[in-house]
This record gives structure tokens, C-alpha cells and sequence, in this order.
């Protein structure tokens, strides 16, 4: 797409080129949402963090033009008393190979230390929308500190598959956490190491400024976010990730997350850095073997070819802080666009979202990864 403006002297001027076609599929009027899964048969889902927004419910479904809580209210009701049982605040959800929605509750709104017993991974089934399993996750991988940011599943390890979920934690260190979905048992590995924590040198610009956390009065001070982005290569071999705060993309292979027993300098030592993607939020792999990186610094997407190059497949001054990212069987890649950035925080309390945050979708030709 071009666009044109007029000079003083009458002749059109160069702009900034938009690159591949988005297509909005919902916008959203009401509380901010960040996750975003699209289930085989087309059904989607989102989730609203608990950051400061009114938010009734916490995950919803998109039916009919609108967003309902899901799987119903009650369960979005947090109950203090029952953490494990209610939902306190969903920072992701991801359903399956096997048609059920995996919610991540944090339980941690507003970014506070996890209600204990809180946090935690539930499975609704998506023929009945009944809860059918919650795993709860024990202190010794949930810490003080940690802020659980996304998941991603391979069923076809032990009984009942594994999920890998980050630790994208902004005061604490960052690290990959290991979910068995038999035993319901968890381990943390590479715990503040390099790859799962902010970059010391990184300084993110969004919209022509600097992204820090500002306070009247006092002086910027660095928003600084750990392992936060994942995907699971199409074979199940490599799990990819990156912190909020760096560039680059890391990936380890699976096995020696797997195995309990490795030591975290082998692990460490089998880290590859593959080098700068761009400033990302959300990452995705495809059943072609391709990597998804939002970059929220140029409001764009990008893809990792097989052969490691990076090719931007949309760019969009639309896409306001490309946060996560879904991909589809219907041949799409889906994608929230949340402004995230202009919260209040980060502008000495003024909110500078404007509304609607948007759902968009750009066509891949390609599913997603189905480990099962």
C-alpha cells in the first residue's frame, strides 16, 4: 500500500511503506486483552489480564460479535479462599492437539507476588466447555517473584503430554518452567541464566519514544522483563524463547528439559543465540518449520525461515504492540494488538490507549504445530 502527502512546493512525499495485508477480525472496547488461541472448528478465545482494567471476567470467548466469559462466570469470580479453583488473573491461553483450552492464571493482578495456590494450568474441554484438569503449580517453581507469561504443549511426551511455560518475572529471575500433565508435578530450568533474562543494554523505543516505566517526579526507571515469548519447533525437539527486554531469540533442545537430572551448566551450555529478531513480544512456530516474532518497536510481525533469515510479513502502523500470537488451522496467523505501551505507567499516569485494541489475522498458508 502507498500513501501520498503533498509538499510545500505541491509534489508527494516518501512515507513509511505498510508491508502484507492484516485484516481485523474484533475489536475490543472494554478491558485490554493480551492472549489469543483459535481452536481447529474456528472457535476463539482471549484473555484479560487483571493489570488495572475493569475486567469482569478473565477469559472469554468470541461469539456472535462478543466477548463471554468462558468457560463460564463463576469460575472468573477469583475466590481468595478457593485460588486453585477460581481464576485470579489469565496472562495466556492455548488450546491444544487435543481440542481443550489450557488456561495460564497467573495469580498475580497488577503484577503482585502469585496468590498462593493460585497459580496454576487448567484444561477446559472444548466438545463439553467443563473444566477437566487443573494443575497447581508448588512454590519450589511458582516463586515470590514469578509472573507465569506462556505455554506451549507437546502431548506426545510421557503419559500425558508436557507443558512448557515462561517465567517472565520484572523483579525476580526468569526461567523455563516444566509442566507433566500425568503427575501434575513441575521443575524450574535455566533459572537467571543470560537467555531468560532482561538484556542490561537494552533500550526499547516504541512510538519514536523510550519505553520506561515514568512516575511525576521522579526519573525514568528501565521496564525490565524476562523470558516471556515461546514456541515449540514442528517436531517437538526445540523450544524457542526470548525476554520481553532483549532482541534476540534463544532456543534449548527439549530433551535436557526434560530430563530432571541434566545439570543446569549442560543445559546452559546447549543454549543457542540465534541472534537479533527484533523487540518481541509473543512468539509461534508453524507446521512448516517457521518461527513468529512480534516487533513491537517497528508495529510489525516477522517470520524466521528455515534457513534462518527473517522476512516481515506485516507492518502496519495498526499494529500497536503485536503482543500474542496464534497460529491456525484455517491457514492464519492471529495476532492482538493492545497498545500495551501507552498504559499509564509508562506516561507519568495518563492513559494514552485509545480504543478499540484490535484482533488482527494475516495469512501464513500454514497450520499449527500439533505434537500429539
Amino acid at each position: 500500500m502507498t500513501s501520498k502527502a503533498s509538499s510545500a512546493f505541491g509534489g508527494p512525499l516518501a512515507t513509511d511503506r505498510s508491508i502484507g495485508t492484516i485484516e481485523p477480525v474484533f475489536e475490543f472496547y472494554d478491558a485490554m486483552p493480551t492472549g489469543v488461541s483459535v481452536a481447529a472448528d474456528g472457535r476463539i478465545f482471549i484473555n484479560f489480564p487483571r493489570w488495572g482494567d475493569d475486567v469482569p471476567f478473565t477469559v472469554g470467548e468470541i461469539r456472535n460479535g462478543q466477548v463471554v466469559p468462558y468457560p463460564d462466570a463463576p469460575t472468573n469470580i477469583f475466590d481468595p479462599a478457593r485460588p486453585g479453583e477460581t481464576l485470579g488473573s489469565v496472562q495466556s491461553v492455548v488450546v491444544d492437539a487435543a481440542n481443550r483450552l489450557w488456561i495460564l492464571d497467573t495469580a498475580a493482578p497488577g503484577f503482585s507476588s502469585p496468590v498462593a495456590g493460585g497459580a496454576k494450568l487448567v484444561a477446559v474441554d472444548l466438545a463439553t466447555n467443563k473444566v477437566v484438569k487443573t494443575i497447581v503449580l508448588p512454590s519450589s517453581t511458582v516463586l515470590p517473584t514469578t509472573y507465569i507469561n506462556d505455554v506451549r504443549f507437546d502431548l506426545r511426551r510421557g503419559k500425558a503430554g508436557i507443558a512448557y511455560i515462561t517465567d517472565s518475572s520484572i523483579s525476580g529471575p526468569g526461567g523455563i518452567i516444566v509442566v507433566d500433565l500425568d503427575s501434575g508435578e513441575s521443575w524450574r530450568k535455566l533459572t537467571g541464566h543470560k537467555s531468560t533474562s532482561p538484556d542490561p543494554a537494552f533500550i526499547p523505543v516504541v512510538e519514536g519514544e523510550r519505553l520506561a516505566a515514568r512516575e511525576k517526579g521522579k526519573p525514568p526507571a528501565p521496564f525490565s522483563v524476562a523470558s516471556d515469548g515461546i514456541a515449540i519447533s514442528a517436531d517437538g525437539t526445540t523450544l524457542y524463547y526470548c525476554p520481553l527486554s532483549s532482541r534476540h531469540l534463544y532456543s534449548v533442545p527439549t530433551a535436557l528439559l526434560l530430563d530432571r537430572h541434566a545439570s543446569e551448566a549442560a543445559i546452559a551450555e546447549a543454549v543457542v543465540d540465534l541472534g537479533e529478531k527484533g523487540a518481541s513480544d509473543g512468539l509461534e512456530a508453524d507446521d512448516k518449520g517457521r518461527i513468529y516474532a512480534g516487533d513491537y518497536e517497528r508495529n510489525s510481525v516477522r517470520q524466521r525461515q528455515a534457513d534462518g533469515e527473517w522476512k516481515t510479513i506485516a507492518h502496519d502502523p495498526r499494529i500497536l504492540w503485536p503482543d500474542t500470537l496464534s497460529v491456525a488451522s484455517d491457514g492464519y496467523l492471529y495476532f492482538t494488538a493492545n497498545q500495551l505501551h501507552r498504559q499509564a505507567q509508562f506516561h507519568e499516569g495518563q492513559d494514552q490507549r485509545v480504543k478499540p485494541y484490535t484482533l488482527f489475522r494475516v495469512r501464513i498458508d500454514a497450520g499449527p504445530v500439533l505434537l500429539k
